[in-house]
């Protein structure tokens, strides 16, 4: 495949199932995974400039998501298992090596492919989320004690089927709430209640804009991700988060670890996550030391890479050359 075809759609066998991937181009491999509630398509600016520039850019559907295999178990979406996924891409596409760069969750996804397996990910990006390594009290403790009266909204999230009764009787207008959430031109002001937690008997969708869509969410935009997961639903997707305190177990043996490999973080100085997380990016010099650049956009929420993708395509190609091949 040369980096001037179109992006071909392709199932990829796993020990565990299949994954689905949407390539293109040619050249050093850049595996792209991304997050919640999303899909391969929110890397489709990034993809034909990633050919463009040499690089066989693949983009996934992480495992619950898309046409990707669905296993029932919810222990199937524990991080070592995305992980393996993302290595048995790697080995199916004839390759024994990749940057891996992941957005939302595909974010730690990703570092926790570059902690597991430095051997297969020899470089590795981050958007939203920063590296945070393994540490401190059970996830599930923490995050109970947030929010006071309010729940925060990975504890709301962790009820199999609590989520999912309010979420897929209209996926569209749930999706569209929550993008125009998180989007740095349609979230709430700071007078207005936080959209990640939910009231007392209330539900995430009625913090959420309901008359707005962002200028990075076009209509067709908006069916395409809808469509997605009126097919699939949302136990998958949301089985992610219901994961993280067998993560946390899992990854034991990796408290405090550092993250080696040379490493991008890019991040949006309105997305909240840069509030919670702020410790986070003020211990990259003793988490991240093979960093080779960090950067705050301006005037950005949380959808990084399709709120600005001229920048973002500048910073990662900007990265990508200086690696290594």
């Amino acid at each position: 495949m040369t980096h001037g075809t179109e992006p071909t759609h392709r199932l990829v066998r796993t020990e565990s199932g299949r994954i689905h991937l949407v390539e293109q181009g040619s050249g050093p491999l850049v595996l792209l995974v991304h997050g919640f509630p999303e899909s391969w398509y929110s890397w489709r600016h990034q993809l034909p400039v990633l050919a463009a520039a040499g690089y066989r850019a693949v983009a996934i559907d992480v495992r619950g998501y898309g046409r990707s295999s669905k296993p029932a178990a919810t222990d199937a979406y524990r991080l070592t298992e995305l992980v393996a996924d993302n290595v048995a891409v790697v080995h199916a596409l004839g390759e024994e090596s990749a940057v891996v760069v992941g957005h939302d969750w595909g974010s730690p996804i990703a570092s926790g492919s570059g902690l597991l397996r430095p051997d297969v990910f020899r470089a590795v990006g981050m958007l939203s989320v920063p590296y945070t390594p393994r540490g401190g009290p059970r996830p599930t403790e923490l995050f109970a004690r947030m929010g006071g009266e309010d729940e925060f909204y990975i504890s709301y999230f962790q009820e199999p089927g609590r989520a999912e009764a309010e979420i897929e009787p209209d996926v569209r207008g749930w999706l569209a709430g929550l993008y125009a959430a998180l989007s740095a031109e349609t979230m709430p002001g700071p007078d207005e209640p936080a959209p990640y937690f939910v009231s007392p008997g209330g539900t995430l969708r009625e913090r959420c804009p309901a008359d707005r869509l962002p200028g990075w969410l076009g209509e067709a935009d908006l069916d395409f991700y809808a469509g997605e997961f009126e097919r699939t639903g949302l136990t998958g997707p949301l089985n992610r988060y219901r994961n993280m305190d067998r993560d946390w177990a899992d990854l034991a043996d990796h408290d405090g670890a550092p993250l080696t490999q040379p490493s991008l973080f890019i991040g949006g100085v309105l997305d909240v996550t840069m509030s919670w997380l702020s410790d986070a990016v003020k211990a990259f010099p003793a988490t991240l030391p093979g960093l080779v650049s960090s950067h705050l956009l301006d005037g950005c929420g949380h959808w990084v890479q399709q709120e600005r993708p001229e920048e973002t395509n500048r910073l990662l190609l900007d990265w990508l050359a200086g690696l290594p091949r």
